[in-house]
């Protein structure tokens, strides 16, 4: 029998390699566009769609589960936001844990946990970022996707070189065009991610929505961060706020919505609607320019030596130790912060009230960790 060139082996070797890389990189890239599960708490009472309020985003991936929390006693209408950025996960994880533990006692909570939902089939490229991460509960593992910061060009494209905001005239760079939060109030005839504000802005508008609470992240370095920002409109109930928030155990400053800086939420919302706009800003080194290696861990644990080094040195203005910024820190605060701009608005005399159950404290999430509070799936 004649003998087989080492060359065929190797080649063939290579082949078998290159295919079992195909395959690999084909299941995650699928897994990209599947839905990570949610699971309905006993306070959710039905789910719409947001092309339910902008129906020309039916059928596409701009549409996206709206999660109505109704007491059922009459009383004011909340909407929170989660994953206008899907790569500042303590915004999902917090609308979350709302849809799966909440049982509002007066008046409906709505939640959007994945706002840019095509953003979510996507990473943001050269930044090493991982496609998931996990958080341990009772029963188990969760996954969750860590997306892009903008909506996925496969629904959006090619980007302008400058970015025109469309009602106001703005001109930012054309890396903007694809961002959801300076692309409010939205158009029903604009660009893909204008459509999806538009719906959002529609929903705020039909259901007469007294407050509206986006949930963000930024790098340790930011200046805006551990914060709310909010419309003029709401300075008072943010003010009101931060008082129970700091009573709580967390520093949090408040800041006003630039009256310069068109298209996003908190200004658009609070100057197109009725809502009392807000948005709520943790510290997550996965964003930041000074991290070192980004990974799942990074994202979760919030552990980072070069930012100990960096707030060392005063380039950072949060507290910044060995024990990092985790998740569940991170989650706390916007848990938190949802809570207490209710019950602000609430001591503030308004008649119609919004009273939210069945969640944890910010020291319970501190102690137990968020997974303690998330469903171990089916």
């Amino acid at each position: 029998m004649k003998k087989i060139p080492k060359r065929i082996w190797t080649a063939a070797a290579l082949c078998l390699l290159a295919a079992a890389v195909c395959v690999y990189l084909g299941v995650t890239f699928s897994s990209m566009w599947k839905d990570q599960p949610i699971y309905p708490g006993p306070g959710v009472t039905a789910v719409e769609m947001l092309s339910d309020y902008n129906p020309g985003l039916k059928g596409t991936h701009g549409d996206t589960e709206v999660y109505v929390l109704d007491s059922g006693k009459p009383g004011a209408a909340v909407l929170v936001l989660g994953g206008t950025h899907p790569n500042e996960p303590s915004g999902v994880v917090a609308a979350v844990a709302l849809i799966e533990n909440c049982q509002p006692k007066t008046g409906v909570l709505y939640v959007i946990p994945r706002a840019n939902h095509s953003a979510f089939t996507c990473t943001d490229p050269q930044e090493g970022a991982p496609m998931f991460f996990t958080i341990s509960t009772p029963g188990g593992d969760r996954t969750f996707r860590f997306g892009s910061r903008a909506t996925n060009p496969i629904d959006q494209w090619p980007d302008s070189d400058v970015y025109v905001h469309r009602t106001s005239g703005q001109t930012l760079s054309g890396s903007e065009t694809r961002n959801l939060n300076r692309a409010y109030p939205g158009s029903n005839s604009g660009t893909f991610t204008e459509r999806v504000t538009y719906g959002i802005t529609e929903l705020v508008k039909q259901r007469d929505v007294k407050i509206t609470v986006d949930l963000h992240e930024a790098s340790p370095e930011y200046t805006t961060v551990n914060a709310i920002v909010a419309h003029q409109d709401a300075i008072e109930l943010a003010s009101w706020a931060s008082m129970d928030m700091q009573m709580e155990g967390m520093n949090i400053s408040i800041e006003a919505s630039p009256t310069n800086l068109h298209g996003l939420s908190h200004r658009e919302l609070g100057d197109f609607t009725d809502t009392l706009a807000t948005l709520m800003e943790t510290a997550n080194p996965s964003q930041g320019r000074l991290r070192g290696r980004t990974n799942a861990d990074l994202v979760v644990k919030g552990v980072d030596k070069y930012y100990v080094r960096a707030r060392k040195a005063g380039s950072v203005t949060v507290e910044f130790t060995e024990a990092g910024i985790p998740l569940d820190e991170r989650v706390a605060r916007h848990i938190c912060g949802i809570v207490q701009l209710c019950n602000a608005y609430n001591e503030l005399g308004n008649q119609e009230t919004i009273e939210l159950g069945g969640l944890p404290s910010y020291q319970e999430i501190l102690t137990n960790g968020i997974g303690r509070y998330l469903s171990p799936g089916k």
